[in-house]
């Protein structure tokens, strides 16, 4: 079998393998690698569930990319047989005025979403497991809901399978190296070249590309899953997704999906940032856990029951919160998808058909400029 492939992907999980089943349904002869296992709970994208939303406080251009982003999940969907996307509607809210409020409505405004406003009061009444102050605000979406994560990866990975790409796992990158228009990529395996490379390795981005380094920060973030004194109120069909903006915090949830557990979390947790390895090798602890509970005792009471599980998973932040996606700044077969800031992953399904783009094509015609590479040029990387 020769090493030789037109595209290596380095990094297989959400964002590599939406890559991979990408460019090989172009015919092209692809590669990803991985260094755990697929799928696997070492990063970003595991957890059984994971939220996708129209409505996007973070900002109104993102709408787009989404429209096309569900499109591709209901084709993988199709293609895979099986249920990817379970559509619960959702809830951005907060106090009156808050930036997830505002943001989620400015983007329904502007893109002319269906939604709601509510008031808290209207939201218990619908949804009794909520405990929201009267005067909170509410945007319903209801086209929201979420993923299946694990599930995801593995549909890539065998719909790259099928148009007849390689994807290896336990296969670690030592190190890459452009080789005339192309790239020499060394592995604990062996050597490969390419005319191109994607770099999709989440937490580990600036390993690939250490320029990334400040640009691309893990962070080590926790969920839990307690469950419900009355689980009936927590069924996906009673339950819609939400984020919950405190004024200075923000939390995230789902309903009882799989496995037992009311499932949340908190946006940047406890703000722990270092090297990969350490942050997901970190045991969640009791501090952990009574930082989640309190959140819960508050805002859903009947979901604060006995802890079923807690588990640690990763975020990968750009100093602005927005993605870093691009043609490297020297070298344009290469390409990078990284800083996802912990809302990503509904974005992989479209995220790996602009990065085949990039990789064939050397743009794309989505609209990715607010993504660009260059734009923390001349920026403190601790802004």
């Amino acid at each position: 079998m020769t090493n030789t492939y037109d595209t290596i992907v380095i990094g297989a999980g959400a964002m590599g393998s939406a890559t991979c089943y990408q460019l090989a349904r172009r015919g092209q002869r692809v590669l990803g690698l991985e260094q755990f296992d697929i799928p696997h709970s070492r990063g970003s994208s595991h957890g059984y569930t994971r939220i996708i939303r129209m409505a996007y406080f973070e900002h109104p251009s993102y709408v787009p990319l989404l429209r096309r982003a569900y499109e591709l999940w209901a084709d993988l969907e199709t293609e895979a047989g099986e249920q990817l996307f379970h559509k619960t509607g959702g809830l951005d809210i907060g106090p009156p005025g808050s930036h997830v409020v505002e943001g989620s409505l400015r983007s329904c405004q502007e893109h002319d979403l269906p939604h709601v406003v509510l008031n808290g009061a209207e939201v218990n009444a619908r949804y009794p497991a909520y405990n929201l102050p009267a005067d909170y605000r509410a945007i319903y979406q209801p086209n929201a809901g979420f993923l299946l994560p694990e599930r995801s990866i593995v549909a890539f990975v065998n719909g790259a399978f099928r148009f007849g790409g390689e994807v290896h796992a336990r296969e670690a990158v030592l190190g890459w190296e452009p080789v005339g228009d192309g790239v020499r990529v060394t592995t604990d395996r062996a050597v490969y070249e390419a005319g191109n490379l994607v770099i999709t390795a989440g937490a580990w981005s600036s390993r690939a590309l250490p320029w990334l380094d400040g640009l691309a920060v893990p962070e080590r973030q926790v969920l839990a899953w307690l469950q419900p004194s009355a689980p009936d109120l927590f069924a996906p069909a009673r339950f819609p997704v939400f984020i919950l903006d405190q004024g200075d915090e923000y939390f995230y949830g789902f309903p009882v999906f799989e496995v037992p557990g009311f499932k949340f979390g908190w946006y940047h947790h406890r703000r722990e940032t270092g090297e990969p390895e350490a942050l997901i090798d970190q045991t969640p602890d009791r501090v952990d856990e009574d930082a989640l509970r309190a959140f819960a005792a508050r805002f859903f009471p009947q979901g604060n029951g006995p802890t079923m599980s807690l588990r640690t998973c990763m975020f990968t932040n750009s100093p602005d919160e927005h993605f870093i996606i691009g043609l490297h700044p020297e070298l344009p077969q290469v390409s990078l998808a990284a800083g996802f800031s912990g809302h990503g992953f509904k974005f992989a399904s479209v995220v790996g058909e602009i990065m085949a783009d990039l990789a064939t094509e050397r743009t794309t015609r989505h609209d990715i400029d607010q993504f660009r590479v260059d734009r923390f040029e001349n920026k403190q990387h601790d802004e």
